[in-house]
């Protein structure tokens, strides 16, 4: 580790210095709280928590409910310090794409301190969360990247969750759209913050990973104050963790990977794992040819279609020789084989994850206005502010470098760098099209995204014929604000347009020592002031909602007990408006001087995106009971208690309808400590508001071109499908759809509880369960993809035809010449695929989950708290429709090369994001002032799909298992003078595991980009 460990411990230990100092505690000061939560629903030391899964509050039919509930122990032993941790750190949580380790390098991502919640890995979305049992709203940023087939998904930000004054996590694994509504689909995630404290804590955290520039501090308070008739109790954390950079670790240092697989025969000669961009400074360019090509003498000076590129001499063929290490060369750019170290490593001098400072806040308290009213509020705020580097912008659309250009080689007559003695050059020269290109002297990319949520609260509760009630009204919004350097159409002509040394200068390459990267001869200061500015994007949701709801667990009696009940209306109005820069909104196109062509986007590097906006009014109303049909008492043989909950919910859109959902579940006690549980019920997800208000936009995508491929095979240029480096960029186009239905599911669960009665009291409380789960969903909103429509391409097109969704340019010179030989047509490259939001064909996920749970009696060496939690998949299939059927059965007959990498099929288990199996445990041991913790994670394998051998077998991106332990001491207070101490030291991924490889380094989506991590803490309360 950077400085070493013992100067993280030599730190912890000033820190502790400072906050364990005594400080004079109030007359009447509490003992210090225990750190455990009063207890859990599953293997806890408590029997009346109200956990999510039911609005019943007493109701015994919370035992049918499959709930996992995480206290304080199990949180430290993980050593969560942010909401994405802690959802990691939960089995059933899937894949995270709303994450900065995943390396967004758009502004068409949600990025900042962000990250999102994903239940089964059904898809973000899916998953409902909930603060204190209320909706919170949605992060305002969407994400439309190659992990959603470019479909904008909208998330809950995890990292807003506060972990400061947490009193248990509470995730329920079932579908509860019956009582909580949309996006209930997979399950419910919970956040309940501790209420009535009385007191103040104060707590400070400092940490690195090892061996890399990651460094964390964390402090946080928390204080609360009970009076008369009510409390108030505050809590508020800081985060401030600086950057990872790309250099720290080698599965990050570099873009091309190659080296890491070179023990690994089947994939040695893939050229997959080089990453490295074909845009890069060594720029593609292009003159018109009218009166016949450029000529120097005898020697031509492009390629029969006008293509010429800069590049070292040391590649070869040099044609003119601008300067001692640039060479004007007569072919179109190239960056495979020989010439692939002409691409641009855009590892180099960036960040992993950004540098964060994190502000959150939360603040609830009652006031009881009468015995039987209580006043209640809570306020929250959440701010972050990241800052990370990216590789430099790059040129996306085409630009015309005008003929006066300075540095323009067939400039005209009398310019300072007009080749002498060209011939078939007019003399007041050409224009040279800028088609491939990276603006490397400008710089790394900077970006900078603030966060902001804000939540308020206000309710009153009470009790009235026996119904206990509340009602509420809940204001909450999010906004982000994503800035970033990039590079002005506009203004970069108007600088290529100069005859001044002060012209951006696109004609001198990078550097001939260091191909790869950096830019040795960068245009004058000047100019490239004069081409940057500030991309912005600002977005922002909101949600104002209204309700009442009302629960008796004693409505009425049945033989078997009493009858609960709980019902509830919900008013709630939410919006989302992602406001982009005039450069892309087409507020604001560019026009070119020279071809007067018209791009929307005049942001060199970015994709045109309208503003788009989104309201939606939903009106609900549902109802629920508790239906205890046998007890006990009855004496019923093999039949100890039989209950029953029965829910259903009604909800109203403004855009698109109504939808009604029903739900059953039940719990049926064997006997004593054996119980079996099954639920079913319907759910819904309404398409967000981005995806039905969407007009059409554009995306970047990039993929090989397969049918090149072909070419290149046929013609000898590459000894096999693997080994084709033809990855092209064009624009994707895509297009929202106002008449999207909403997703609909079927969910089944059916388990076990049991806790077995015959063990004797001084083994403790053991807990085991099993759960068969199964989800069906219809209509999921979607596309058809990138990759499936170039592949249709290439299959229509060597049969004689083409897919109308793939817009080609015309084939030039350079292309017939390509293409000779090979008995396929020639065609242009590709220049669009157009798309549009669709509900695709059906989606099921089954599985098992299995929990284990031990608390041990307080003993002589001390008690004991074990949780084990693990997941299996069992199917994870969606039908991929009749176009990628056809690919399939084109590629199995030989009619299209079997090493072609085709969209995810019907089995998607192990496919990516989806491993087979997820699990963690925890143990902890107290022993008087001592307690010791651990905690487990296992991650399964996965086959990374579009990483493929040459026949056609995935990459298989290896199963991980890694270890936390912490140790902590806690010092009582003896003297009465100030607050007690807990010291703790502790330790993440203590066998300092990297993520396993895969061919862009690792899996970002379920991996920590970095080993083994250090940790110390303080805390101090009185």
């Amino acid at each position: 580790m950077r400085g070493s460990t013992s100067a993280l411990l030599l730190a912890s230990t000033a820190i502790c210095l400072f906050a364990c100092t005594p400080a004079r505690a109030q007359d009447n000061a509490p003992a210090a709280q225990d750190d455990a939560a009063d207890g859990e629903s599953q293997g806890g030391d408590g029997s009346d928590i109200v956990v999510v899964g039911s609005r019943i509050e007493g109701a015994r039919v919370t035992e049918a409910l499959p709930v996992v509930v995480f206290d304080q122990d199990r949180i430290d032993a993980a050593g969560v310090v942010s909401g994405d941790e802690l959802i990691r750190s939960i089995p059933q949580m899937g894949d995270v794409s709303f994450n900065p380790g995943n390396n967004a390098q758009t502004s068409n991502a949600a990025r900042g301190d962000v990250g999102s919640v994903n239940l089964r890995s059904l898809g973000v979305g899916n998953t409902l969360v909930l603060l204190n049992g209320r909706r919170i709203v949605t992060h305002p940023a969407s994400q439309g990247l190659s992990d959603t087939g470019t479909v904008p998904v909208l998330s809950y930000n995890s990292n807003a969750i506060p972990t400061t004054g947490l009193q248990r996590f509470e995730v329920l694994l079932d579908g509860a759209a019956a009582l909580y509504g949309s996006d209930a689909v997979a399950g419910v995630v919970n956040t309940v913050l501790k209420d009535n404290y009385d007191g103040l804590r104060l707590q400070a955290q400092y940490g690195g990973a090892e061996g890399t520039h990651l460094r964390e501090f964390q402090g946080n308070i928390l204080a609360g104050k009970s009076f008369d008739r009510g409390n108030i109790t505050v809590s508020f954390e800081f985060t401030d963790r600086s950057a990872l950079r790309a250099e720290d670790q080698d599965f990050t240092a570099s873009a091309d990977l190659r080296p890491l697989f070179a023990d690994y025969p089947d994939f040695a000669d893939s050229t997959t794992p080089d990453g490295r961009a074909t845009r890069g400074p060594w720029p593609a360019l292009q003159v018109q040819i009218a009166g016949g090509r450029p000529r120097l003498g005898s020697t031509n000076m492009t390629t029969a279609a006008g293509s010429f590129t800069v590049r070292p001499p040391s590649f070869g063929g040099c044609t003119y020789q601008l300067s001692p290490d640039l060479c004007l060369v007569n072919t179109s750019l190239a960056t495979n084989n020989t010439f692939r170290n002409l691409r641009y490593d855009t590892a180099i001098g960036t960040t992993v994850m950004p540098r964060v400072k994190r502000y959150n806040g939360f603040a609830n308290g009652h006031y009881d206005l009468t015995d039987t009213l209580t006043l209640f509020g809570e306020f929250g705020y959440y701010y972050s502010d990241t800052l990370r580097g990216q590789p430099a912008v790059i040129n996306l659309n085409q630009i015309w470098i005008p003929a006066t250009n300075y540095y323009n080689p067939f400039g005209p007559v009398g310019s300072p760098n007009r080749i002498p003695g060209l011939t078939n050059v007019p003399d007041e020269g050409l224009p040279v099209l800028l088609t491939n290109y990276r603006y490397v002297d400008a710089g790394p990319q900077t970006v900078h995204v603030t966060g902001e949520q804000l939540r308020a609260l206000l309710g009153i509760r009470g009790e009235t014929a026996g119904f206990k009630w509340d009602s509420a009204f809940t204001y909450s919004e999010a906004s982000a604000h994503d800035s970033s350097f990039a590079v002005r159409s506009s203004a970069l002509q108007q600088s290529l347009a100069l005859s001044t040394p002060d012209a951006y200068n696109p004609f001198n390459g990078g550097c001939a020592t260091a191909t790869t990267y950096g830019d040795c001869t960068p245009s004058s200061q000047v100019a490239l002031d004069a081409i940057g500015f500030q991309l912005q994007r600002r977005s922002k949701t909101t949600l104002t909602m209204g309700d009442f709801r009302a629960s008796r667990p004693d409505l009425f009696k049945l033989p078997g007990g009493d009858v609960g009940m709980a019902f509830g209306v919900e008013v709630r109005r939410e919006t989302q408006r992602d406001d982009r820069d005039a450069a892309v909104d087409g507020s604001d196109p560019f026009v070119d001087m020279v071809s007067g062509a018209i791009t929307i986007s005049d942001a060199a590097a970015v994709s045109d995106n309208p503003d788009t906006y989104g309201k939606r009014t939903v009106a609900a109303a549902y109802a629920e009971l508790a239906v205890p049909l046998v007890s006990e008492d009855m004496n019923i043989p093999l039949m100890r208690r039989f209950d029953l909950q029965l829910a259903g919910r009604y909800e109203h859109y403004s855009d698109f309808g109504s939808v009604a959902r029903p739900k059953i579940a039940a719990a049926w006690d064997v006997v004593d400590g054996l119980r079996f549980r099954g639920s079913f019920s319907q759910g819904f997800r309404a398409p967000n508001l981005e995806q039905v208000n969407a007009v059409e936009y554009a995306r970047l995508a990039t993929s090989q071109d397969f049918l090149r491929c072909e070419v290149d095979l046929r013609a000898g240029r590459i000894d096999s499908f693997t080994a084709c480096g033809n990855n092209v960029g064009y624009s994707r186009r895509v297009s929202g759809n106002p008449d999207l239905k909403p997703e609909k599911s079927t969910n089944y669960n059916l388990g076990a509880v049991f806790e077995p009665a015959f063990l004797p009291a001084d083994l403790g409380r053991v807990t085991f369960t099993v759960d068969y789960w199964s989800i069906r969903q219809k209509g999921i909103v979607g596309i058809l993809g990138n990759n499936t429509a170039v592949a249709l391409d290439y299959l229509l097109r060597l049969q004689g035809s083409s897919n109308p969704n793939v817009i080609r340019d015309a084939a030039n010179a350079d292309d017939v010449e390509a293409f000779a030989g090979t008995g396929i047509a020639p065609v242009g490259r590709i220049l669009t695929v157009r798309d549009q939001f669709i509900n695709l064909q059906p989606q099921t996920v089954r599985g098992l989950d299995f929990a284990f749970y031990w608390q041990s009696p307080k003993t002589s060496i001390g008690k004991f708290n074990l949780a084990v939690n693990a997941t299996r998949l069992l199917k994870f299939s969606r039908a991929p429709g009749d176009a990628v059927d056809m690919l399939v059965a084109a590629r199995e007959a030989g009619d299209i090369n079997a090493a072609t990498p085709l969209p995810e099929t019907e089995d998607l288990i192990e496919a990516n994001g989806r491993p087979k199996w997820r699990g963690s445990a925890s143990l902890t041991w107290s022993l008087g002032q001592f307690q010791l913790g651990a905690f487990a994670r296992y991650t399964g394998a996965v086959d990374e799909t579009g990483f493929v051998d040459a026949d056609g077998n995935p990459w298989r991106v290896k199963s991980q298992l890694t270890a936390n332990l912490y140790a902590q001491v806690r010092i009582r207070d003896r003297g009465g003078i100030g607050g007690d101490m807990r010291w703790r030291v502790g330790v993440r991924n203590i066998a300092d595991k990297k993520p396993p490889l895969s061919s862009e380094g690792y899996l970002g989506s379920l991996y920590s980009p970095y080993g083994r991590y250090w940790y110390s803490s303080v805390t101090t309360e009185f």
